[in-house]
């Protein structure tokens, strides 16, 4: 009889597989459960690639949270049996001149106010260190060293075999009940447990109806796609990038090194789906625009012919910012959802802020994070992206 966990941690998707690995490290008895082990295909964690960059327009705590996160990237690089971070470098360019209050603009200036050393591309640099971009389409930007892209699917595999490793248990369930009585959690599911944490994603408000207030299920586009001359659009001479992203949601990556495609994303508002019930199918309309972006921008590729497709799920909260922390009325249950598209980027630092908040200890951090819900009137804020 496998023995009452500690904490059953809901998910094994990038926040659950880092918090129960951070628990169990914490000397906690942790079981994980999810569907199937992870990279779940249904999964906002699972692809060939997530974004990795620090650029958050005039937001200082992100931009402090992923130059944290970055180190334990580049840690994880030297732990792993492979290196799953690649620093490619990120492209963020525009369509006109980059003015204050605009996403590139703001980066850019606080990456300098920080120390960084980002480097300024107008027309002419573009087209000189950038030759698969028409220069004349996309006229100003810059380029950042320090940034890349995570091998994401790969990524939670190998935290997942290293919690096993370790001693977290995994079992395979369908989670769809919590088990609360007289205002306690006493488990999920069939599995009794002292605390549980929901880092389901999409998923939490099957399980905990009141975050359906909180988080919406939104999905987006993405395109892989073959390329009959990848070198132009293969790392070093061909980054991450994103295109104008607050005003036109498209973003991408270089060719990737073992699957052989070129992975586009657009970014946005989404469409509302059921994670659970929903297909997540990328639309002819989908399609077309991104043809129309190929052919502005990179139009030697303009009919390169799709491999294929999938709709990334994203849990958005109300403002964009993820949802770390113990449920206010019910004892023995926490939280920990809420992406909003760009929690991948975060995931070195997921795992502390995830216990932290469980074990209640002090994290300044964590007050952005807190359970909330959102006032009357309130505007939904667009999600972040990582691809």
């Amino acid at each position: 009889m496998t023995p009452t966990p500690d904490i059953l941690v809901v998910g094994a998707g990038i926040f659950g597989v880092t918090a129960a690995l951070e628990l169990r490290r914490r000397g906690h008895q942790v079981t994980l459960v999810d569907q199937a082990p992870p990279p779940h295909p249904l999964a906002a964690s699972t692809d060939i690639s997530k974004v990795v960059r620090m650029e958050y327009g005039a937001d200082v705590f992100y931009m402090a949270l992923v130059e944290e996160a970055m180190e334990g990237f580049d840690r994880w690089n030297e732990e792993l049996p492979r290196p799953l971070y690649h620093q490619t470098g990120v492209a963020m360019l525009a369509q006109s001149p980059m003015e204050p209050g605009g996403f590139e603009h703001d980066s850019f200036q606080l990456l300098l106010e920080r120390g960084h050393q980002p480097e300024r591309l107008r027309a002419r640099e573009i087209a000189q260190m950038l030759p698969a971009w028409n220069a004349e389409n996309w006229v100003d930007g810059f380029f950042h060293a320090r940034g890349g892209w995570v091998e994401s699917g790969a990524l939670v595999r190998a935290l997942f075999e290293q919690a096993l490793s370790e001693g977290v248990q995994f079992e395979t369930r369908d989670v769809r009940t919590l088990q609360v009585d007289n205002g306690t959690c006493l488990g999920a599911g069939d599995i009794h447990a002292g605390h549980t944490l929901l880092a389901c994603g999409a998923w939490a408000g099957e399980l905990l109806p009141e975050l359906r207030t909180v988080i919406r299920s939104s999905g987006h586009p993405v395109f892989h796609l073959h390329l009959p001359d990848p070198s132009r659009f293969s790392a070093p001479d061909f980054c991450v990038f994103t295109a104008d992203i607050a005003r036109t949601g498209w973003y991408g990556f270089p060719v990737h090194p073992s699957e052989g495609v070129l992975k586009i994303g657009r970014h946005g508002n989404g469409l509302t789906l059921d994670a659970r019930t929903d297909a997540r199918i990328v639309h002819q309309e989908d399609e077309a625009a991104l043809r129309a972006f190929l052919t502005d921008t990179f139009p030697s590729i303009a009919n390169a012919p799709i491999a294929s497709t999938r709709r990334c799920l994203y849990a958005d909260t109300f403002d964009a910012d993820y949802l770390i922390d113990r449920h206010p009325s019910i004892r023995g249950l926490s939280v920990a959802t809420g992406g909003s598209g760009h929690g991948f980027k975060m995931a070195p630092v997921l795992g502390g802020l995830i216990a932290d908040a469980l074990e209640e200890r002090a994290n300044p951090r964590l007050q952005r994070f807190r359970w909330r819900e959102p006032s009357a009137g309130h505007k939904v804020e667009a999600a972040r992206f990582e691809g």
